[in-house]
């Protein structure tokens, strides 16, 4: 039985990670000190005998028993509102955690998955933006600690295979979406669905025309799987190609909950991207891999897990 070590696993990607890792028949190892993770999300996984659960802070020195045959590297705060409330805790585990996990997957001779992301473009000057494109950043400005942090995990891990012959793999992620988001973790869509079920005023930032490419989170595990099945090791975008503004996806997000909510707008954060749209020409040539769930698909999906939850906090 092949062993894999998943960090960030009480997240809403790593959780997910977990569940079809063990679906696949692996023995699954999951570490996270749930600084943004939560119990919750694999609360169901505690009873599985091929699931391990470690409370740990990956900054620091990593020690798992026994062999390992991947590692997929999914601990960091991921959104705004967590990363600029925990910017050191955002780069350590960027450098710090990279560095502890790459040593690990040395000793085990492992191969190590990083979970890069499409804020390594910044705000692009070139779209859509492809993996050859180097990014628009401002390393000091507000969201330079996940931008920055990002952009060295690429670049540690590449020198660690380039230098040590690691066996690794490089997944930058584009806005995904589905059931175990938080809906206070400041990202467009859990803030929509929250304050259209809840009634309250939806609040979109700038005019609303500003794009994203949303990627429902069955999709976005297909191709993290498949990457990491391959044998390729440069940078793979993982996103749905579809560009919707931001503005379209509230109004979307209100007809579908029936909401009397109303869209205000507020001002647009420093260094917020204008545009996001992944070519994924590379995952479809490599992977043999595109998105299969519709946004209508995957919003209803959505929208009935937050309106369980709601529900249920109520």
């Amino acid at each position: 039985m092949k062993r894999i070590l998943i960090t960030g696993c009480a997240g809403f990607l790593g959780s997910h990670l977990s569940d079809r890792f063990l679906k696949e028949g692996f023995d699954v190892i999951g570490m996270d000190n749930l600084l943004t993770g939560e119990m919750n999300n694999i609360a169901h996984l505690m009873k599985e005998k091929h699931f391990t659960f470690y409370h740990h802070d990956v900054s620091k020195f990593v020690h798992v028993p026994g062999d390992l045959d991947y590692i997929l590297h999914f601990a960091s705060p991921a959104s705004p509102i967590d990363y600029l409330k925990m910017p050191i805790q955002t780069l350590k585990v960027g450098s710090l955690g990279t560095h502890n996990l790459l040593g690990l997957a040395k000793a085990k001779k492992a191969c190590l998955l990083i979970a890069s992301t499409s804020e390594v473009y910044g705000d692009p000057l070139v779209h859509p933006q492809s993996e050859e494109y180097w990014g628009n950043v401002n390393p000091i400005g507000p969201r330079g600690v996940y931008d920055e942090a990002k952009r060295f995990q690429e670049a540690i891990t590449m020198a660690y295979h380039t230098y040590h012959g690691l066996d690794i793999r490089i997944v930058r992620i584009f806005n995904t979406y589905g059931p175990r988001m938080r809906l206070n973790d400041g990202r467009a869509l859990p803030a929509f669905f929250g304050q259209a079920i809840k009634g309250e005023d939806i609040t979109v930032f700038g005019d609303g025309s500003q794009t994203r490419s949303f990627c429902y989170v069955d999709d976005q595990v297909e191709g993290i799987y498949r990457l990491l099945m391959s044998d390729y090791h440069l940078p793979v975008n993982i996103g749905n190609p579809v560009e919707i503004s931001i503005k379209d996806v509230a109004e979307e997000i209100l007809t579908l909950t029936n909401s009397t909510s109303k869209i205000i707008y507020l001002d647009l954060p420093k260094d917020d991207p204008k545009v996001r749209k992944p070519d994924i020409s590379k995952a479809k040539e490599i992977l043999a891999w595109e998105p299969k769930v519709s946004r209508k698909e995957g919003l209803e999906l959505t929208y009935q897990y937050f309106l369980k939850k709601i529900e249920s906090n109520n």
